[in-house]
């Protein structure tokens, strides 16, 4: 019933100009909600050290700042398709978007770490239904010719807003505190609830699907996901299986995990409703957008590990360098949407899996002495390739299901790219420590072998301390190991960035197997 309600609505915007424009100006307010939910993942990460000398915080502690958000929004996700359908898309925005916002405040008034990671989590799993709400209203309610509008929106601030958060959370910190990272959310925050109820009329609740709830289901799916999510997100830093807390956690997503998909298959109104894979292109398009998350999160994260272990950057210099990234975003997304129109979708895809492996093939040649320039080619490629890529992904992906299938579908295509970044972190956490060990063992067996470049610049590091009398080659023997763990910490640098450079271009291969769809056709709000 809702379907059908859904898609007389979106009929009938095409047809009134007054009704179109309300709705699109209730889309971007939308919008601008999902761009601070996903902004929130890290917006925090470069201000961590600050975080912790506020609240007094251990260093084990402070990760969860970001961990706890990182896991309920991961539940949330999913679930909001059920929510979506049983609420409205007005009432579930609305009441996620006012969650959010009141947990932002919460966060700037925590006094003890125990306080944050709780209102970190509240904000996560509040917040996290306005994600894929967006992306299934874009499908739903607008007609195939505003895609080339619409799906740059969403796509754009999908990656845009993960990208520049370390960037803004530098420039608030370091200009006034670390509490501006949440109250900067408060006064948007209240307009976009004002918005969403005022001016959201997409659809109708459907309240008899409260009655049919699967609490069982739901309990199932934290247990999965969310022990899921702590050991990705944990394991690196824990040596894997050797901790007991990754062991328990991992026999709880593995049995969750049976459990949830047994409810799924078995329950009469499933929680998550997972027929939407049976759809080729979503299918392909869900696994596309896996490894898209691997790239966007993961470059995230290595270029500032980078600039802050091995040149130095303070986390304002860090988010300075990488808004190249962001810039190239913004530009490229009203050109891709344009592109849609005029190349094949799937050539969009295999030119944007080109130019990413390109970019991270560029630095595999990355040295200590890489600055701003050096990473300003690939960072832009990047930028340029997660916009030919992300759009037409998203647009083969939602815009060739029925509206029937869009609110739950576009809840499991955002968790796959949310996971995709959780087990890329995962890999190049475990692949860069593992090198830099290998890497570090052959270094020092190299300099213990005697190498007379070694030697000789043992000698001239040992000059250099002359001044400090007998301890001087004790001085000399510490610069030098420094500069070997520097030097083996780069080269395993270049190693992520072969492999992912191997990933992305082994996805080109693969982009045919996605299905054109047909002109006129596809796109939820057409019927």
């Amino acid at each position: 019933m809702s379907a059908s309600i859904t898609s007389t609505s979106a009929t009938h915007a095409s047809a009134a100009p007054g009704v179109e424009g309300r709705r699109m100006f209730a889309f971007l307010c939308m919008v601008f909600g999902m761009f601070m939910a996903i902004l929130d993942i890290q917006i925090v990460s470069a201000s961590l050290a600050e975080i912790q000398a506020g609240l007094a915080a251990s260093s084990d502690e402070i990760s969860w700042v970001q961990t706890s958000y990182l896991i309920a929004e991961v539940v949330m996700i999913p679930l909001s398709g059920f929510l979506s359908r049983a609420l409205s898309t007005r009432w579930l925005f609305a009441a996620s978007a006012a969650g959010f916002t009141l947990m932002s405040f919460m966060c700037a008034t925590a006094t003890s770490i125990e306080q944050m990671i709780a209102y970190r989590a509240l904000q996560g799993f509040l917040g996290g239904g306005m994600i894929p709400t967006v992306f299934a209203s874009a499908y739903a309610v607008f007609p195939k010719e505003k895609q080339p509008i619409v799906a740059p929106m969403i796509g754009l601030v999908a990656t845009l807003a993960p990208t520049i958060g370390p960037t803004v959370g530098g420039y608030l910190t370091d200009l006034f505190s670390w509490h501006w990272l949440f109250l900067i959310n408060v006064i948007p925050g209240i307009f976009v609830v004002l918005a969403a109820v005022t001016l959201i009329d997409f659809d109708e609740p459907d309240f008899g699907l409260l009655d049919r709830f699967d609490w069982w289901g739901l309990l199932f799916m934290a247990g999965f996901l969310g022990s899921l999510e702590f050991v990705l997100e944990e394991g690196p830093t824990n040596d894997w299986f050797e901790d007991r807390y990754i062991i328990a956690f991992a026999v709880l997503c593995g049995v969750s995990a049976i459990a949830f998909f047994a409810r799924v298959l078995m329950a009469k109104e499933p929680v998550v409703d997972i027929r939407a894979f049976e759809n080729r292109n979503f299918a392909i398009g869900s696994a596309f957008s896996f490894i898209m998350g691997i790239g966007l999160y993961g470059l995230t994260y290595l270029y500032p590990i980078y600039l802050g272990r091995v040149r130095g950057y303070s986390a304002l210099q860090i988010g300075e360098t990488m808004f190249v990234t962001g810039i190239a975003m913004f530009l490229t997304a009203p050109i891709a949407g344009r592109l849609m129109t005029k190349l094949d979708p799937r050539v969009m895809i295999g030119l944007g899996f080109v130019g990413f492996g390109l970019g991270t093939w560029w630095v595999t040649d990355i040295t200590k002495d890489w600055d701003f320039w050096e990473l300003f080619i690939p960072q832009i490629l990047r930028g340029v390739s997660l916009m030919m890529a992300m759009i037409p992904i998203n647009n083969l992906s939602l815009g060739t299901l029925p509206p029937a299938h869009l609110k739950n579908a576009s809840g499991l295509f955002n968790l796959t790219r949310n996971l995709g970044g959780a087990v890329g972190l995962a890999v190049i956490n475990t692949v860069l420590n593992n090198r830099w060990d290998l890497h570090l063992a052959r270094l020092h067996e190299h300099v213990q072998w005697g190498s007379a470049a070694a030697l000789e610049r043992i000698d001239s590091m040992t000059a250099a301390f002359s001044g400090l009398g007998s301890q001087a080659a004790s001085a000399g023997l510490k610069q030098m190991s420094l500069l070997v763990r520097r030097e083996a910490l780069v080269m395993s640098f270049a190693d992520v960035f072969y492999l992912l450079t191997f990933l992305f271009l082994a996805l080109v291969v693969a982009t045919p197997l996605m299905r054109r769809p047909a002109r006129g056709g596809g796109g939820g709000g057409g019927h």
